[in-house]
């Protein structure tokens, strides 16, 4: 059975590639620090698995090495990041050692690694690096703007990946992908944080006027092409991944309260608030995918609308995940400068 390393795979996107890889009969190795984010009721299904292991290890430590030689992964694919822009704003430190420093350690381990087996990394990172896309959408040669510090490290990321494949020809893959959305998300983002409050007779909050536009990917389709671009994609090259659908916040609560409707009664306080907005808040974001379709022959199966209702349903029936999580994490308002 063939091993994959999966880093920060208690996370949201993590964990759901985790519940692919091992449908597709791969030995998974995940490699989580176990931060806020971070949540074994995600893997609760895996807990007994002949084809699952977990390992406490943050990527910054030295261990990481080691654990590549022990295992002999033919692939890794690397979610372990601080990805909360409001967080970034409040603690730039944090994503710095993660985003940035975390990578460099698992660079120099793989570097070691990749030498003596046949494997490849796949860094896994957002649409966030190109920063503000007014009109059009961004392709892979577009410039990097990032705009706050969390984009700032995942760009980084990126260009220190680049890097060691330019300088060190490892074997090395890059993703940039748009806003995930589905089951297993924490709730400090837009979509789970506003069915929470659904669920919980809560108000809605929405910054500014609610006109920031984003591209939305359900992460499921996400995960599907995490392993096409391992199977398929063409070593040292970057793939953008998204769905080509923009909403702007407004757009997404108001189809989340259509939503829950059909489902139940919604409470009273159940309505869309407008709240200061973050500082250096990007407009809009939006990719072209154009490469992974044609080179890859990948495209996105599940369109808005299932997919929020899909979610809708995740959250409405799995009410224990919110209770694994500590309730500031999921209340508390963050990146207000």
């Amino acid at each position: 059975m063939k091993k994959i390393i999966v880093t920060g795979g208690l996370g949201f996107i993590g964990s759901n590639l985790i519940d692919l890889l091992i449908s597709k009969n791969f030995y998974v190795i995940n490699i989580d620090k176990v931060t806020y984010s971070s949540n074994h009721y995600n893997l609760k299904d895996h807990k007994n698995s002949k084809k699952y292991k977990f390992i406490k290890c943050d990527i910054n430590d030295k261990k990481i090495k080691n654990l590549l030689f022990r295992y002999k992964p033919v692939g890794i694919f690397n979610l372990a990041a601080e990805t909360h822009v409001d967080r970034s704003i409040d603690s730039p430190k944090s994503f710095i050692k993660s985003n940035i420093l975390g990578v460099f350690n698992l660079l120099e381990s793989f570097k070691n690694y990749s030498k003596k087996y046949n494997s490849k990394l796949i860094h896994i990172s957002t649409d966030e690096v190109y920063g503000d896309v007014l009109t059009g959408r961004s392709s892979e040669n577009y410039p990097y703007k990032p705009s706050s510090p969390y984009a700032a490290s995942k760009a980084a990321s990126d260009h220190l990946v680049n890097s060691y494949i330019r300088t060190y020809k490892i074997p090395a893959i890059v993703t940039n992908c748009s806003n995930n959305y589905g089951p297993k998300q924490h709730p400090e983002k837009l979509i789970p944080k506003l069915i929470y409050n659904i669920l919980n007779n809560k108000p809605l909050p929405i910054y500014g006027k609610g006109t920031n536009s984003r591209e939305w990917i359900y992460v499921k389709d996400h995960c599907d092409a995490l392993l096409k671009v391992f199977n398929k994609g063409k070593l040292g090259e970057f793939y953008n991944i998204g769905s080509n659908k923009n909403l702007n916040n407004l757009q997404v609560s108001k189809k989340l309260i259509n939503v829950s409707k059909k489902l139940f009664k919604l409470g009273k306080e159940v309505k869309i608030v407008f709240i200061k907005d973050r500082p250096g808040h990007d407009i809009r974001y939006a990719l072209n995918s154009n490469k992974i379709k044609s080179k890859l022959r990948w495209f996105p199966r599940t369109n808005f609308e299932q997919g929020i209702k899909l979610t809708f349903d995740w959250y409405n029936k799995n009410k224990a995940y919110y209770k694994s999580l500590s309730k500031k994490d999921i209340i508390k308002r963050l990146g207000k400068g």
